[in-house]
């Protein structure tokens, strides 16, 4: 259970509650074992004599029962409310933290794994790590609370007889942390068939449009059945052996009845027990029943909360290779210098940038052109510090880029990149994202520069318009621009296309880029492009070449 061990800050942290709540484990089982002895006793009493009719004394116990009965309702509770709470907020601070450790990322570790994993550890395994928090501990501590005070009641009732019933217990506990460790390899067999289902749906219905244009809905049908049947396998296995939990805790409980009618039968004929003494000891096991028939449940529980644990510890101790050590804030002009800049893609080992030098005073245009390949992409992402270079160093303003606040570096760069993603959201939402209580007159501004606005207005729900997931339902064209505006609405000091005006025509690119000319004053431009109409306009052009990505102006 070491990847637990982890969330060890979160109890301390609530400590408090837990507190409250053990005492009220305590007290909730002090009253529930406390009332047995008086049932014994009205059992004594009623056939004292053969004395069946009314008895005061018998009454007397009867109250004590019923009031004994309703504090250890008040008390349960209480646990609960003490225990189970706790583990709830221990749950809404591990999803945030992971959430934001997830933001601070860098792209290269994104595209080491899958959204769908990503999503299952979020969900699926904090749930269960939330199960190990709330009743894994609750029902562990209520079993340790109840069985000793059943043991010193016990005790005094009749010693032999509570050593020869309570014997099998090391026997039982043997046995649990025997099939446990078996639990919890199947337990992180069947996490990762889970998180494969979760990636193939993602996926799959990413690309529903390309499903159905080539008719493969059967095609994928049938690979979801195969994961699916391989998950069912897996939990079926799994929920195999944590059935043996429950047989063996039946079994053990079997044996318990049987020794206390055979000792209590032999005593109650020696007259050394009343059959009060007796059934109190019935009730003493039977009281134990439900706990011990826990053990394998919570067990299992723990099991997958330490294999789920293990899965998010992999992705929490992940550090981003982009660290912000600079919190100041200041303007950013915008002058822009590569120098002798190669990239490697860690996660491929390509060398997209070999050894590349530029310079773009601020305010100037660049147009950056190639071949499929050829690192134009890759410049964006350094210039926008999604990754690092390999080699060399970029210079914002003549200081290093990794020296910039990078929040604030961010806050001054209008980025629109290759693929047109929108969120499935409103129009007016999706190009207010940028900034912070964007007016809806500033949203309209930016979306005539981005020679949008004509569309919008003739959508009948125009800037309230939902775009459907990633924009699905807006042309190429209209997601292009909608993007730019998002950018635009910035205001910012360097502005990148990275190859975002490909699905345009040639009148609405010219239009676009003589609104930013004339209305985004004293901007950096970058365009990365393959048409010569967009690259005509910059005040320089650079062409990478595949060949050691040599570069000519």
């Amino acid at each position: 259970m070491k990847a637990l061990k982890t969330l060890n800050p979160y109890f301390w942290k609530h400590k408090i509650l837990l507190f409250w709540g053990v005492l009220f484990i305590i007290a909730s089982n002090f009253f529930n074992i406390y009332k047995i002895q008086f049932v014994g006793k009205s059992v004594d009493e009623l056939t004292k004599n053969g004395n069946l009719g009314f008895n005061r004394q018998v009454l007397l116990y009867v109250a004590i029962i019923v009031g004994c009965s309703l504090l250890t309702g008040f008390f349960t509770f209480m646990m609960r409310q003490t225990i189970i709470v706790a583990s709830r907020r221990i749950e809404y601070e591990l999803k945030n933290k992971i959430y934001r450790h997830y933001q601070d990322l860098s792209l290269t570790e994104y595209k080491q794994t899958t959204i769908g994993d990503l999503m299952n550890r979020l969900s699926e395994d904090v749930v269960a790590v939330r199960m190990y928090l709330g009743p894994g501990v609750m029902y562990v501590a209520n079993l340790i609370v109840l069985v000793v005070i059943t043991a010193i009641y016990m005790l005094k009732t009749d010693v032999s007889m509570t050593l020869w019933t309570l014997l099998p217990l090391p026997v039982l506990s043997y046995a649990i942390y025997k099939v446990s460790s078996v639990i919890n390899r199947k337990s992180k067999i069947m996490q990762k068939s889970q998180s494969a289902i979760s990636t193939f749906v993602q996926d799959s219905f990413s690309g529903i449009r390309v499903v159905k244009f080539f008719a493969r809905e059967q095609y994928i049908e049938k690979n979801y059945g195969v994961k699916v049947t391989d998950y069912q396998d897996k939990a079926l296995d799994l929920a195999k052996t944590e059935a043996y939990f429950f047989t063996i805790i039946l079994f053990v409980i079997g044996l318990l009845n049987v020794a206390i009618i055979w000792i209590g039968g032999q005593k109650y004929i020696a007259g050394e027990l009343s059959i009060g003494k007796i059934a109190d000891f019935f009730m003493y096991i039977n009281t134990l029943i439900f706990p011990f028939s826990m053990v394998g449940w919570v067990t299992s529980v723990n099991q997958r909360a330490e294999a789920s644990m293990q899965r998010i510890n992999e992705f929490m101790d992940k550090k981003s290779g982009i660290v912000n050590k600079n919190f100041e804030h200041y303007p950013v002009k915008g002058d822009i210098e590569f120098r002798n800049v190669s990239y490697v893609y860690p996660n491929t080992g390509i060398k997209a940038l070999n050894n590349i030098s530029f310079t773009v005073k601020a305010g100037e245009s660049l147009a950056i052109m190639g071949k499929t390949g050829s690192g134009k992409s890759t410049i964006a992402l350094l210039l926008c510090r999604l990754i690092d270079p390999t080699e060399g160093e970029i210079l914002i303003d003549g200081k290093n880029l990794k020296e910039h606040n990078l929040e604030n570096y961010r806050n001054a760069i209008g980025y629109i990149p290759q693929e047109s993603y929108l969120f499935s959201d409103s129009i007016e939402n999706n190009i207010g994202f940028a900034i912070d209580q964007p007016t809806h007159e500033k949203v309209v501004k930016y979306a005539k520069i981005a020679d949008v606005d004509k569309n919008i207005t003739g959508f009948k729900e125009q800037y309230n318009t939902m775009v459907g997931e990633r924009g699905v339902m807006l042309s190429g064209g209209q997601k292009q621009r909608i993007c730019i505006a998002r950018a635009l609405i910035k205001d910012p000091n360097i502005i990148i296309f990275d190859d975002s005006l490909s699905a345009l025509d040639t009148e609405t690119e010219q239009n676009i880029l003589e609104n930013i000319d004339r209305k985004i004053l004293n901007a950096t431009s970058i365009i990365i492009t393959h048409r010569e109409s967009s690259a005509q306009r910059a005040d320089k052009i650079i062409n990478l070449t595949e060949i050691n990505n040599s570069l000519t102006a």
